[in-house]
């Protein structure tokens, strides 16, 4: 099936799966105050021979809950299924060490280059297989969007530079409605139309002039769940910017992050957005209705990493979770901004903490570049078991409450 007839699949399973998203649901209040326990653990399909420095760099659940995508130094993408006896397992999950390794199916996705990014498509269904892709951007490719069943290649979104070469974006992100991929180019946002595939896009400069606007590479891009229209992009300029997504008008710009932007995230009423740093110890609490100030902090271990500490928001929108170069997850109460609880996650840094989208659990992933010293004529590096891994974990949770929640 050529470009243009898989995207025109893609458009014909939307309506679909957008009825599917609105309907009703019930999420548990997870009960923060108890340490969580993990119940998968997977660490043999990160051990790469052609590549023994390989490490995780995040990972993310897919939007229905079936499966959750890594992102690993070696290039490739992992897509692991949920596994069976973890639905409905709740409080009565059993708990595994760090040395057991848990079974599941691996798909895995070959990029060309380095991975600077990728999103689920977000009507994503396991039920519906042509819903079942996610996009992805790697250095000197264009946008890719692969089929998360097969592994196949749907189609491509390719941007040209000014002297009509392939550029590669740094940054992508589905809108909510499905039908755009906003990608995040050096002071330029371009938005291709999920249903034409190949070279056509709008183009928007991000920078005017010397001061006004949103100087350097678009790093980060996140849209407002509360559908009022708004969309964040981070720069490495340190400086995050909020747009209109019908016209891309520039509304203002947020300065305050100590690192280049890396992640960017609303609230699930779209009142607050969040947004961290690299080499920043601090994720950032704005209100987008009044900007003049940072409404608080939150502290993680991040001072001495380049990389990316993503974090996330639960279901219910009351905590967020974070991972650090500590090998913690520190969970905090946005309604407070206070501290509420934290575990140690693995023996290296958490780089990827991702909330399950309706059962009380949380994945995490972890590990960082190692440089390689000669002992005596052996250079192999020798990893634990809770080092560059990626685990499940379950938490306690009192009841169920009906959807909605701030």
């Amino acid at each position: 099936m050529g470009e243009e007839q898989n995207a025109s699949a893609t458009e014909q399973g939307t309506e679909e799966a957008t009825q599917s998203m609105e309907q009703g649901y019930s999420w548990p209040v997870i009960r923060f105050d108890l340490p969580p326990c993990r119940t998968h653990h997977f660490y043999e399909q990160f051990r790469t021979a052609s590549i023994p420095n390989n490490f995780l760099k995040t990972l993310k659940w897919s939007p229905d809950g079936s499966c959750f995508l890594t992102s690993s130094e070696d290039n490739s993408f992992r897509v692991f299924s949920l596994p069976d006896d973890s639905i409905g397992s709740g409080v009565n999950a059993c708990s595994v060490s760090a040395e057991e390794e848990s079974s599941a199916e691996c798909l895995i996705v070959n990029e060309g280059e380095s991975v600077y990014d990728f999103c689920w498509y977000p009507y994503m269904t396991a039920s519906d297989p042509v819903s079942c892709v996610f996009a992805s951007t790697s250095r000197d490719h264009p946008i890719h969007l692969w089929d998360a069943a097969s592994g196949l290649l749907r189609c491509t979104y390719r941007a040209y530079d000014s002297v009509d070469e392939i550029t590669a974006a740094f940054s992508i992100a589905f809108n909510p409605a499905g039908t755009k991929i906003f990608g995040g180019y050096n002071k330029l946002i371009r938005v291709f139309d999920v249903h034409r595939p190949g070279r056509d896009f709008e183009q928007y400069s991000t920078f005017q002039g010397k001061k006004e606007g949103q100087a350097g590479i678009i790093s980060a891009i996140a849209f407002s769940p509360s559908h009022n229209g708004l969309l964040a992009t981070g720069s490495y300029s340190r400086n995050t910017a909020i747009y209109r997504e019908d016209n891309m008008e520039l509304l203002y710009v947020l300065h305050g992050q100590e690192g280049g932007i890396t992640h960017v995230q609303f609230s699930k009423d779209g009142n607050y957005l969040y947004t961290g740093g690299r080499k920043d110890p601090y994720i950032l609490c704005w209100d987008v209705r009044q900007t003049v100030e940072v409404v608080y902090k939150f502290y993680r271990c991040s001072e001495q990493t380049n990389q990316r500490i993503m974090f996330d928001i639960e279901p219910l929108g009351r905590h967020l979770g974070t991972g650090g170069q500590d090998g913690w997850v520190h969970l905090y109460d946005l309604q407070t901004g206070q501290w509420t609880s934290g575990f140690q996650a693995a023996a290296d840094t958490i780089n990827g903490f991702s909330f399950h989208p309706w059962l009380p659990m949380a994945a995490t992933s972890s590990g960082h570049r190692r440089f390689q010293v000669p002992d005596e004529g052996n250079e192999d590096l020798h990893l634990s078991e809770n080092e560059n891994c990626a685990s499940i974990w379950t938490f306690s949770c009192d009841s169920i409450e009906e959807n909605g929640g701030g």
